[in-house]
């Protein structure tokens, strides 16, 4: 399943729960590798693109969208269980609902990050409105580096923006508009605007942003994916990962940037997924030698999935800006042997990369280490050739060490990628969150969705709210939403004072409770060697009744201490942006809302409404939060919703006498901003910083 935001959805490829169990996997060696090098494209900086002023219209909004499938949840009966060392898998002790944390970590300093009125109005407006925001945080040499889709911004660690304040030319509708400085991904990696909504025309299509920042080298590096189009504005297939890499340690000035093309890098299983293929949800990672990207490869024109692809990439080269970087491509397709109906061709699927702490937190053995974690409970990892048919249920992770990573130093890399099956407890596909009010006709609070169901307020286009944001008349039938949950694969991954950190979505029960919430499996691993097998160090649970925990993300220090983040909403609790520590001895504590994260209203975007995305409608949220490391410092950033707006103040001028902003549902008053949400969507991210 392709978890990208709302602009172009895939379709899904997943199926009814039930339990599987799956045998030891063996470790291998690679398979279908290649070394081609990488070409320096050019240099760019967070600087904004030439456009013209919109005028704040609303069509189009959408670049592409599609319907998507929403999987079934698992329905049976996940105990909330903590494995220790010593502990066989599937037999710790349960433990009781989590209660909330109130002094530990300390948490040092917070601020928004970006939020929506800023991803759809930077470049004078010439953006579409997305879901969810995709999120990217690094951190480093006094800088804190966000990026989500479709912006970018630098601060300092008070939430200052570092760039330049481009709020005087930033004129939409008429009128400056303050998006906090950010500016949009379109115009930092060198492209034409999204969208040019004086003509129409449609720029390349960016998402899924991810960064490190590599202490080593003292350089940020910042991957997105990059869709091309066609002269007619259609996407043509040919996709490819853009890095850029700062070119000191000040992500304020220059960058050089590298494309990697990934439209062939697939496999085709005897005339089945044919390409071009799409190079999904890439993730970065590094260590002492390399920075390693990662992609889930789906076929353009057929069901089913083609493998997870891993580029190692000559760190060194890439923070010098060679012209040229070496480079190694690794097809995990066939790699993994396992019982199943895939039989011996069984891929890797969303094998994330470690990211490591500081200079010196790097396995070096085996003339390099690079680690990745995965999970195999997806019908990609289970069914690539038919794309469906799984269970959505395991009881194992995937350890993956790459070795000789050192050769990425040479002329000619020679990486060897091996991979082993880990016992853990049961996970499975969540459910969706709740919120409050879920499945509920939305009331003023929720603006958006109480203005598709509204028949009799007075409009500037007539009597009824919904003529504002449709042609058509809707069923008026809208509900307060689910917010998505993420499926079973593996989210960010740390190596860090000897072990591995990670942690996935999952349903789990809650104590003396008999129904399934959303909650997060994490693991600590001790990650083995050439002579000594994988193993859980301690792995357990975040859950509690009446509440759902969603996208974790883990940042550990290296001494061994860390913070997990996540969304957390609930029967009472808006979408919030949510923190827990971790260590390796007591595994995760009691969690709370970071300061200054409790969600203040619910998620109203367009995602939500069957009027705006097809019936059933799917609540996009997420798709990933991030965690940083500064020294002894752990930042975090989730998507929560930050502000709530009622709805007079939404509606403005466009209520028959309202007052306000010129543009719809910004919220902004008669000032013109900045806003804090748009018509179409609240969401908004939050950046926390903690000593654990």
């Amino acid at each position: 399943m392709a978890l990208r935001r709302v602009s172009l959805i895939r379709t899904g490829v997943l199926a009814t729960p039930a339990l599987v169990v799956a045998a030891l996997l063996l470790p291998t060696t690679q398979a279908n590798a290649s070394s081609p090098s990488i070409a320096l494209s050019g240099t760019s900086s967070p600087v904004t693109g030439s456009f013209v002023p919109s005028d704040g219209g609303t069509v189009p909004e959408f670049a592409t969208p599609e319907d998507e499938a929403s999987p079934d949840a698992f329905t049976g009966t996940i105990a909330n269980r903590t494995l220790s060392q010593g502990h066989p898998a599937g037999h710790g002790v349960t433990v009781p609902n989590a209660t909330r944390a109130k002094s530990n970590p300390t948490f040092t300093t917070g601020f928004e990050g970006l939020n929506h009125y800023q991803q759809r109005y930077s470049r004078g407006g010439n953006q579409f409105s997305i879901e969810p925001p995709d999120q990217a945080l690094c951190v480093g040499a006094g800088h804190v580096v966000e990026a989500v889709n479709d912006v970018f911004n630098v601060y300092d660690p008070a939430g200052v923006s570092q760039l330049p304040d481009n709020t005087a030319t930033n004129i939409v509708a008429g009128f400056p508009r303050d998006v906090h400085h950010a500016v949009d991904l379109n115009s930092f990696y060198g492209y034409a605007p999204a969208v040019n909504r004086a003509t129409g025309a449609l720029g390349p299509e960016l998402t899924d942003p991810t960064c490190i920042f590599d202490a080593a080298t003292q350089r940020f590096f910042l991957v997105v994916l990059t869709l091309d189009r066609a002269a007619d504005g259609s996407l043509n297939f040919v996709n490819h990962l853009d890095l850029a890499v700062s070119q000191t340690s000040n992500p304020v000035g220059s960058w050089n940037i590298y494309k990697l093309d990934v439209t062939n890098d697939g496999t085709n299983t005897g005339g089945v997924n044919p390409g071009p293929y799409l190079g999904d949800y890439p993730h970065i990672g590094a260590d002492a030698n390399g920075v390693y990207l990662t992609t889930n490869a789906y076929p353009w024109t057929a069901n089913g999935f083609a493998g997870a692809q891993i580029y190692a990439l000559s760190k060194a080269q890439l923070a010098a800006g060679a012209a040229n970087v070496a480079t190694q491509h690794i097809d995990t397709s066939g790699l993994v042997a396992a019982p199943s109906d895939a039989g011996p061709t069984q891929p890797g699927f969303t094998v994330w990369p470690a990211q490591s702490p500081g200079a010196s937190s790097f396995n070096l053995s085996n003339n390099g280490t690079e680690y990745f974690l995965s999970s195999n409970a997806a019908d990609e990892a289970t069914h690539p050739k038919a794309g469906t048919g799984g269970d959505y249920v395991s009881q194992q992770i995937v350890v993956w060490s790459l070795t000789n990573t050192g050769s990425l130093n040479t002329s000619s890399p020679n990486l060897h990628l091996a991979n082993r099956l880990v016992d853990v407890g049961r996970y499975a596909l969540p459910p969706k969150q709740d919120q409050p009010g879920s499945g509920t006709p939305p009331g003023v609070t929720t603006p958006q969705g109480h203005c598709i169901n509204d028949t009799t307020t007075a409009t500037i286009a007539g009597v009824g709210c919904w003529r504002l944001l449709l042609g058509a008349q809707p069923a008026h039938n809208e509900v307060v939403s689910t917010p998505d949950s993420n499926d079973t694969r593996m989210q960010q991954v740390t190596y860090a004072n000897g072990k591995l950190w990670g942690a996935l979505d999952t349903a789990v029960t809650p104590k003396d409770t008999t129904t399934n919430r959303a909650g997060i499996a994490w693991y600590v691993v001790k990650p083995g060697g050439a002579t000594l097998a994988p193993k859980i160090g301690l792995a357990g649970y975040l859950t509690e009744a009446g509440t759902d925990f969603t996208y974790p993300a883990i940042g550990v220090t290296s001494s061994g201490r860390g913070v997990m983040a996540f969304t957390a909403t609930g029967d009472s609790l808006f979408p919030s942006a949510g923190y827990a520590p971790i260590d390796a001895l007591t595994g995760v504590g009691a969690w709370d809302v970071v300061p200054g994260g409790a969600g203040a209203a619910t998620a109203d975007g367009f995602t939500s409404y069957k009027a705006q995305v097809g019936n059933p409608p799917r609540t996009r949220w997420g798709d990933y939060g991030a965690a940083a490391v500064d020294g002894g410092t752990v930042w975090v950033a989730s998507e929560y919703v930050a502000s709530a707006c009622d709805y007079t103040t939404w509606g403005g001028p466009f209520f028959a006498g309202g007052t306000g902003d010129n543009l719809l549902g910004t919220c902004a008053g008669a000032s013109h901003g900045p806003g804090v949400r748009t018509a179409l969507a609240n969401w908004s991210t939050r950046v926390s910083a903690f000593v654990p």
